[in-house]
């Protein structure tokens, strides 16, 4: 018996098999370049692999299959795409917007936020937080990120002498608080050990998704919530939630003790003066991003619940994907002395002429180092790949793409092709010289994605990079100690190496009293 149900289990599969692959959807897939797979499962093999292997499989593949390839997991195809016509298609239309299900993993901690929601929910919430990145707003947010900056700085020189740092936990720890005190008003670095506790814990918990990325499609979510990793998880979204929740709590009070008269001035778009008074033990001297969501759950339109997420969403977001940009942006700098240099001349000489202070004007006037960190992005984008499902057939440049598919949009691949960027390995921020760019296609460029899904924060992050890199800049020399080209990158939401990468600071002074000895 159990033998005729086992044979006819079989027989099912290859008539469903037979059925998806000749059917109207498998024909159109199939007309598309990719590598061959096996019966039923499809491709899955080549990526039953580590992180560091399957990034090799990807990017190697896409590289054969040049623009376009397919491949099958299971019975679901999965199209990927690098060439900018057909980016654009995809990144413009609002008919595609609906992230695939690799985002899923992230919905324990961040619920459906702006990165994970869609339709409604994603347009509504998209209207909310817009003016949370108004220029006014950023201009206020100034003064965090230079405090953050500083607080960086201070860091290296309290050590004395040369200082090699292993890049990515020693960035993270300052972008973490830059975004946690913009976002919800309040410095980690007044919360003594639980601000350890409290970093570590996203730090972890980014590390989960990552397996899940890898390995996820392995377990349903009931299978992992009982695995080792699956407990895990629990105890740090204990942690994470816990620390928001009691977060949103202390700032609605500190405002029904203030009789809402700030939620006020931001409601009218006036600039917010608040004394120095302590509420709860927190000083309040600045209205946040938390503000700005708690003035509409006045009137009705968010929960707690909706608030926590996005506060969770732009704590992961804002965090993360900047402290990989400025990471890799330090390596290229230390690895490129003669860019470095004239970085360190334009600094100086911003910062000379603003009396040794950094104001968004200033960081405006960076125009050099901007060029350089679009390049870094360009060639290291924080998100390098984006998921969308298909909502209904789409024609690209050669291949009719049915509904229903998840295409990846290859970012890191179109921002090193050959036919848009010459020599794309290189270095070289000339590229982003006014004359040159405007001639470039504009959907070859996409370190902070394109079209209505685009990212809400992307002034807010190359106003933090600057802010981070100007000061390092100006009073160390960066020297290289791990080298971009024996890094390992590894399959996971934001761009990173599968290693620790160090740079060594040395500082400017130091150095210019050993040279003349």
């Amino acid at each position: 018996m159990f033998i005729i149900i086992f044979l006819l289990s079989i027989l099912s599969l290859l008539v469903y098999n037979y059925y998806v692959h000749h059917g109207r959807i498998g024909q159109l897939i199939n007309l598309i370049p990719g590598p061959p797979g096996y019966p039923i499962i499809g491709n899955i093999m080549e990526y039953l692999v580590s992180a560091e292997e399957q990034w090799k499989v990807m990017h190697s593949t896409f590289d054969i299959y040049y623009p376009i390839m397919k491949v099958w997991s299971f019975f679901t195809p999965v199209v990927s795409i690098r060439h900018p016509d057909d980016m654009e298609t995809i990144l413009t239309s609002h008919k595609h917007m609906r992230k695939s299900r690799i985002y899923e993993f992230l919905q324990p901690w961040l619920g459906t936020g702006l990165l994970t929601s869609t339709g409604t929910k994603w347009q509504t919430r998209r209207k909310i937080l817009t003016p949370a990145f108004h220029f006014n707003i950023l201009n206020e947010f100034i003064d965090i990120l230079v405090k953050e900056s500083d607080r960086m700085t201070k860091s290296l020189k309290n050590v004395e002498g040369i200082v090699v740092k292993d890049l990515i936990p020693f960035i993270s720890e300052h972008t973490l608080n830059a975004i946690c005190e913009t976002a919800m008003g309040i410095s980690l670095h007044d919360l003594g050990t639980f601000q350890q506790q409290y970093r570590e814990a996203v730090h972890q918990i980014i590390e989960l998704f990552i397996y899940r990325l890898v390995r996820g499609w392995l377990h349903n979510d009931l299978l992992f919530a009982l695995s080792s990793q699956g407990k895990k998880q629990k105890e740090l979204l204990k942690i994470l939630h816990g620390f928001t929740e009691k977060i949103i709590a202390e700032r609605k009070l500190y405002h029904e003790h203030t009789n809402g008269q700030y939620l006020k001035n931001l409601e009218s778009g006036k600039k917010a003066e608040i004394n120095d008074v302590e509420i709860l033990g927190i000083k309040k001297k600045r209205l946040a991003m938390l503000d700005l969501l708690i003035a509409i759950s006045r009137e009705g339109f968010l929960t707690d619940s909706d608030i926590k997420e996005e506060v969770d969403t732009f704590m992961f977001e804002g965090h993360d994907t900047t402290a990989m940009g400025i990471t890799f942006a330090l390596l290229l700098l230390a690895e490129h002395k003669d860019i470095q240099e004239r970085v360190r001349i334009e600094v100086n000489t911003v910062m000379q002429e603003n009396g040794g202070k950094l104001t968004i004007k200033s960081l405006q006037n960076l125009l050099y180092l901007d060029r350089c960190l679009k390049e870094a992005l360009r060639l290291y984008p924080s998100v390098f790949l984006i998921s969308r499902y298909i909502a209904e057939d789409v024609k690209l440049q050669s291949y009719v793409v049915p509904a229903g598919t998840v295409v990846h949009l290859n970012i890191y691949g179109v921002h090193r092709d050959p036919n848009f960027w010459p020599n794309p390995e290189v270095f070289d921020p000339d590229r982003f010289l006014p004359e040159i760019a405007q001639n470039r296609h504009p959907y070859s460029y996409l370190p902070f994605s394109a079209g209505p899904r685009n990212c809400i924060g992307q002034r807010f992050g190359l106003l933090e990079m600057k802010a981070m890199i100007a000061p390092l800049v100006h009073n160390f020399y960066l020297e290289p100690v791990d080298y971009l080209k024996d890094l390992q990158m590894k399959t996971a939401i934001v761009l990173r190496p599968s290693h620790p990468v160090h740079i060594k600071f040395v500082p400017i002074k130091y150095k210019q009293s050993f040279d003349t000895m």
